[in-house]
């Protein structure tokens, strides 16, 4: 999720979050992550977080959500934020986030709940497991996340408009019911994105549990190694004809290929691309030698920060300190408007 948020008068904040659910991807890098590099971590209070809570409402394995979410850290981290320009924590370290979230549940109702569309598709995907209560709340803990930093905008996708929604509806209902605590966000539409469909099925998003269709073969994971990375797009999916076009209805293997270089070369023009090229073995070749490239100073880097555990700690120590300073008071806040007691009274 990304949030960008403020209250009125005041400089503009950022908040974005990534869930330790599977290792991050080329379509996690190209999609948000280098946007909040390169542009969003430079405007005032920018937070990024990792959402380890929400990867806990399906079946999981608890030592791998503790070593995705440190591997998710990292890599923001190599991936050029900067903690001294920005705020990198983990959601769990900051007790706001829960503490809201309870108030959320307060101010929802089950009906609310049960719409929600992620809701209806994850819980059947775990019906055979059991679904868990948290799969049916989340969405409150989502709504804690954007309004305890103040939020006012938030860009999103399709996939996540409706949790906009629901937060803004929280959000007014809490307001009336106790006093204006919270700043009622609006969806607002993010700058253009490249979009990196999945290599094998290029009519499907390419993300972290997308990983689980075809053994991973269609997913370039950002500490993939080059042979691994050169093999995935080699072997991508392309379609009926030889001839290399830019149309994401009738050839979106050959579409998503051109978006993905078009990305790592930092030109906005794929179907110009196109034009360059006569045979799709070549624009694999070069779309794979772009990919390994872009991510090989990511790689590398997160190697080094692997290597000195002890600096990502201090950094999402003092990260989670700053965070919770600036969500305390509003939660505080909602707290005494609810009628609790202060601690201390």
């Amino acid at each position: 999720m990304s949030e960008k948020v403020g209250t009125s008068g005041t400089a503009t904040r950022v908040f974005s979050g990534v869930q330790p659910t599977g290792h991050l991807t080329l379509g996690n890098y190209l999609g948000a992550v280098r946007r909040w590099v390169d542009e969003e971590q430079y405007r005032a209070n920018a937070l990024f977080c990792v959402v380890d809570l929400h990867a806990l409402t399906v079946e999981h394995d608890p030592a791998r959500v503790r070593r995705l979410s440190r591997q998710a850290a990292t890599l923001l981290l190599a991936a050029g934020l900067d903690p001294e320009r920005c705020t990198v924590f983990v959601q769990s370290h900051v007790d706001e986030h829960v503490r809201l979230s309870y108030l959320m549940e307060c101010t929802a109702g089950v009906g609310e709940m049960r719409r929600m569309v992620q809701f209806k598709e994850k819980a059947a995907r775990e019906e055979a497991a059991g679904v868990r209560l948290s799969l049916l709340t989340y969405p409150a803990l989502m709504a804690a996340d954007i309004l305890a930093y103040g939020t006012d905008e938030v860009p999103v996708g399709e996939d996540q408009a409706q949790h906009v929604e629901l937060t803004r509806d929280l959000a007014v209902r809490f307001n009336r019911r106790y006093g204006r605590v919270f700043v009622v966000p609006r969806a607002s539409v993010p700058p253009v994105a490249a979009r990196v469909m999945d290599l094998q099925d290029p009519r499907s998003k390419m993300g972290k549990t997308a990983a689980l269709r075809n053994g991973g073969a269609g997913v370039v994971h950002l500490l993939d190694e080059p042979d691994a990375v050169r093999r995935k797009v080699m072997r991508a999916v392309t379609d009926g004809g030889t001839d290399v076009v830019y149309d994401r209805d009738e050839r979106p293997g050959v579409a998503n290929l051109l978006d993905v270089l078009a990305a790592c070369r930092g030109d906005g023009d794929p179907a110009g691309l196109a034009e360059a090229y006569g045979s799709y073995g070549a624009l694999k070749r070069d779309t794979a030698e772009a990919v390994v490239e872009l991510l090989r100073p990511v790689r590398e880097r997160h190697a080094e920060l692997a290597a000195d555990p002890g600096y990502v700690d201090g950094v999402l120590r003092a990260g989670a300190e700053r965070a919770r300073g600036m969500a305390r008071p509003r939660v505080d806040a909602a707290y005494e408007a609810v009628g609790l007691l202060p601690v201390g009274s």
